[in-house]
């Protein structure tokens, strides 16, 4: 494929204001059209954004000609419908993270893809993160030698970061739209997704997590092993009273990752509670700060963009493919079961039924 895509997204609520950058950084692609059922969100977002077109019913963005991809950017339980529709009018699809609600929906995305012969990408903007990307490159290096093991820190707050519409939460309180939580299921999607990226297929997860806080599914313990041997583990805390420095979500991550000759350690994404250096790497009794690195998490989502438009007009794999998202649903689905029955549970055995 050749010349500037043009892009339709569907659902223009919070978290598009990190994916429209994107694509007016961008001089392969631009947003065309935009769809909202909420009349006033659809005019304001049109407006602020100069979208030439804006439509209250996703069909008629999907049947639009003009558009080559369609961003789905919607409450989890309507993923599988909007992929699958949009794939039956011939666009490319890009599906926010969490790819969906069941592994069963996530191989019926892929097939739906596959037979419409249009590219499937779940947008998960993390492993486009420049210190997580700097991290796995040290990795592969040999820096810190065989890769033994994968910490996670993950915290919440309701202090700080930008205003977000209440609707927003409401519907990720709701586990029939959001699928099992906001802090392990939603959020924790991307903690999953980075474990798989860096450390490889997960074999077994053992997980607890308490609901003191109702909905709010946190604290949470989850440690799992992955193929190999090495080991991982997520560690959610959620802080009612605590402000985070965050331009964004009030959510703060940090991972430590060890080996047989040294530790990385990832300082900061979503947030930045300390001014220090976004990647550390300590080796050989020396530490080396990564001070240049790029660190807005705003980095991502551009970078993740400008990948999967790439991946449409030159060709190539993108990151995530809906094989790998669902490996990460496949992830999810698990610790929820297992801090539901107390048992450990292997991904692999959560197929198309889960």
């Amino acid at each position: 494929m050749s010349g500037a895509l043009n892009v339709g997204i569907i659902g223009c609520g919070r978290i598009t204001d990190m994916h429209v950058p994107g694509y007016q950084r961008c001089d392969r692609a631009r947003l065309l059209a935009i769809c909202d059922v909420d009349p006033v969100l659809l005019a304001r977002r049109k407006a602020q954004w100069g979208v030439e077109r804006a439509f209250a019913d996703y069909r008629e963005l999907l049947a639009d000609p003009d558009i080559d991809l369609v961003e789905v950017i919607t409450p989890h339980h309507l993923h599988r419908r909007f992929v699958e529709e949009a794939f039956a009018a011939g666009k490319h699809v890009s599906v926010q993270k969490p790819m969906a609600l069941t592994v069963a929906d996530c191989d019926a995305m892929i097939v739906a893809g596959e037979r419409a012969g249009r590219m499937l990408k779940v947008f998960e903007n993390f492993v486009f993160f420049p210190p997580y990307v700097k991290a796995k490159e040290l990795m592969e290096q040999g820096a810190i030698g065989e890769p033994l093991s994968i910490r996670t820190k993950l915290g919440s707050t309701m202090r700080g970061g930008w205003p977000v519409p209440l609707k927003s939460w409401v519907w990720r309180l709701n586990t029939e739209s959001c699928g099992g939580g906001p802090t392990i299921f939603d959020d924790g999607n991307h903690k999953l997704s980075m474990a798989l990226q860096l450390m490889g297929p997960v074999e077994s997860v053992h997980a607890w997590i308490d609901r003191s806080f109702g909905a709010i599914d946190s604290p949470a313990m989850i440690s799992w092993t992955h193929t190999g041997g090495r080991t991982g583990s997520l560690d959610a805390t959620f802080s009612p009273h605590m402000t985070s420095p965050s331009k964004y979500y009030s959510i703060d991550e940090r991972i430590e990752i060890t080996g047989t000759e040294g530790v990385i350690e990832v300082t900061c994404c979503t947030a930045r509670l300390w001014p220090r250096p976004p990647l550390l790497l300590h080796r050989g009794g020396e530490t080396t700060a990564f001070e240049d690195l790029r660190h807005d998490w705003l980095d991502s989502f551009v970078d993740s963009t400008h990948h999967f438009v790439d991946c449409i007009l030159d060709g190539g794999e993108p990151r995530l493919t809906g094989q790998r998202g669902r490996e990460v649903i496949q992830f999810a689905l698990a610790v929820l079961r297992s801090a539901e029955t107390g048992r450990p549970v292997r991904p692999s055995d959560l197929g198309g039924g889960a």
